[in-house]
């Protein structure tokens, strides 16, 4: 071989390597960078949609913000006093189902029959124990009904009456149907079955293009993740129909090894797509980090597949995404020395 082939073959073998050292080095920073672990961390969100900037008053928008530092002020008070995430999430969630600004609890929408009937899971990422309840329309917090599921029963999922009855039996605090009614989500219902019934369209204003439902995960310092949603379903709502707020694995999913996930969306997206359970599945065998599984499951997979909405989730080092495909998402999270709070998808 001549001397000139030699040195040209020899400047290829360096050149190579020193590109694998770089990518190594990099792969190396950037794992190290994940894997630093957060002390704690919550992560929550009041819904995804066609939420605009042009049409909300900057009064509105406090309220909106507000809202949200003040459940994390809840969820993080919790984490930060060596409370587990379980408490977190319930707590966290109870305080948003008692605001009317929210389709959950005290602010949840109308069925087509005039009921306001909620639905809610949850799912502790320690041992991947599950609970949910739907079409319930008298227990107060429908959270605390999902965990009394995971926790006093043998069971992941309880409907209707019988849910409401087990819920009873567990001391859980009820209230008159009456409770949950609004005279906005009332007003709203109204103006669908009117356009239904005179064959028009809605006006722009009328039409409910936000996914109302509320979610919260959160790490606690023992390293346990867990994972909540609650929702009061979708205005004229029909036949007793269930989305995926309930359902674990499209609506709520958590496990200490790869990742914990609230939903907000079309649900019958999320339910066939299992939305959830495939972000932490793409962590686990793709190991993928937990910020790009989310993107390829919101933005691509659930695009292609024409569905609609977003997540909050977090990873066991505290990692956080909240990936969307609205144009908004009531959403933010907390962590030592750091908070966000967002709307809009511009804020991106």
């Amino acid at each position: 071989m001549n001397q000139p082939r030699k040195f040209y073959l020899a400047t290829i073998i360096c050149i190579t390597l020193l590109a694998t050292s770089c990518k190594d080095l990099a792969t190396k920073e950037l794992n190290s960078k994940e894997m630093e672990k957060a002390e704690y961390a919550i992560v929550v969100h009041g819904g995804a949609g066609t939420i605009l900037k042009k049409n909300m008053t900057p009064e509105k928008e406090e309220e909106y913000k507000d809202a949200l530092n003040k459940a994390l002020d809840i969820g993080e008070k919790v984490l930060q006093e060596g409370g587990s995430s379980i408490e977190a999430v319930e707590k966290t969630i109870q305080f948003m189902e008692d605001n009317p600004l929210f389709n959950a609890g005290k602010g949840a929408v109308f069925t087509h029959s005039g009921k306001n009937e909620l639905d809610a899971s949850f799912m502790y990422g320690k041992d991947m124990n599950a609970g949910a309840v739907g079409g319930i329309t008298n227990i107060k917090h429908p959270i605390s009904a999902a965990r009394a599921v995971m926790e006093k029963s043998e069971h992941v999922m309880l409907s209707g009456e019988g849910a409401e009855t087990f819920c009873k039996e567990m001391g859980l605090e009820t209230v008159d149907p009456s409770y949950f009614r609004t005279e906005r989500r009332w007003n709203s219902l109204q103006r669908i079955l009117q356009s239904d019934k005179d064959q028009t369209e809605l006006s722009e204003d009328d039409i409910d293009k936000k996914h109302g439902t509320v979610g919260c995960v959160a790490l606690d310092k023992d390293g346990n993740i867990a994972a909540g949603t609650s929702t009061g379903g979708m205005t004229n709502k029909k036949y007793g129909r269930i989305g995926d707020s309930p359902i674990i694995g499209a609506g709520t999913y958590a496990d200490n090894n790869t990742c914990g996930v609230s939903s907000t969306g079309h649900g019958e997206f999320f339910i066939r797509f299992t939305v959830a359970r495939d972000i932490a599945a793409l962590m686990e065998f793709q190991k993928l980090p937990l910020e790009e599984a989310g993107r390829r499951i919101i933005n691509e997979r659930l695009v292609e597949k024409g569905g609609t909405g977003g997540v909050v989730a977090l990873d066991k080092y505290g990692n956080i995404a909240m990936p969307f495909n609205t144009e908004g998402m009531y959403r933010g999270y907390a962590k030592p020395g750091e908070r966000l709070v967002k709307i809009y998808k511009e804020d991106d």
